[in-house]
């Protein structure tokens, strides 16, 4: 059997911090005197990079300067509401010990800021020792659901795209992992498994999943 690479989204994928997220979304608007529908959450937030949301909610082409000063406005707002209550998806630890265990290549590939990941690491220990490539927003020019996130993860783990498995939950994040040639398994935290795109697999959580449970779905010998 080939290598096995398994690529881990961050939001919604590694912790369910969408809630958290849209706390701080409001918080931010709020400031703004901007007030976001369900369907702006669902359509032109979840999934999508912070310059994409910035610019649909205040209307307007933001410059360089002052996008990057809103950004880090809103991800300190995220990181002071969320460090504290920081918890891996149910099951997660154990499967990421399980896939390193047996070998498999691990990443996380997210369009977050490298503050949010650097955060995220140091919640959850686990991952600074079972990661072999961790890729943020810096890392790349072009954001999901361009594929370069996954491209480079990839080339870093030192395996092609075809022996990639990408857990992903929003449209745009499974679309990259697509669009790179890989397989996806959908995380159904932010999204149903019908509004995602077609995925090898859709899953709640990681209480079932393990090395060999993958395989069986994606129903791939890679």
């Amino acid at each position: 059997m080939s290598q096995l690479a398994v690529i881990f989204d961050m939001d919604g994928v590694i912790a369910d911090t969408n809630p958290t997220h849209n706390v701080a979304w409001r918080k931010f608007l709020d400031r703004y005197e901007i007030v976001p529908t369900e369907d702006d959450l669902q359509n032109h937030m979840y999934g999508k990079h912070n310059s994409y949301i910035l610019n649909y909610f205040l209307k307007r082409e933001l410059m360089a300067e002052e996008l990057l000063q809103l950004q880090f406005e809103k991800e300190a707002l995220f990181r002071e509401l969320y460090t504290s209550i920081v918890e891996p998806l149910p099951g997660l630890l154990p499967f990421l010990a399980d896939l390193k265990q047996n070998g498999a290549k691990l990443g996380i590939a997210t369009s977050a800021p490298v503050e949010n990941l650097e955060m995220m690491v140091g919640q959850i220990p686990l991952l600074n020792e079972v990661m072999s490539s961790m890729l943020s927003e810096k890392d790349v020019t072009k954001h999901k659901p361009n594929p370069e996130v996954y491209l480079k993860s990839a080339e870093r783990l030192g395996v092609s795209p075809s022996q990639c498995v990408v857990f992903e939950d929003s449209v745009s994040g499974v679309s990259a992992g697509l669009a790179a040639g890989m397989k996806v398994i959908g995380v159904t935290t932010s999204h149903s498994s019908d509004e995602l795109p077609p995925c090898s697999a859709y899953i709640n959580d990681y209480l079932n999943l393990s090395y060999s449970t993958v395989l069986q779905l994606i129903n791939a010998t890679l």
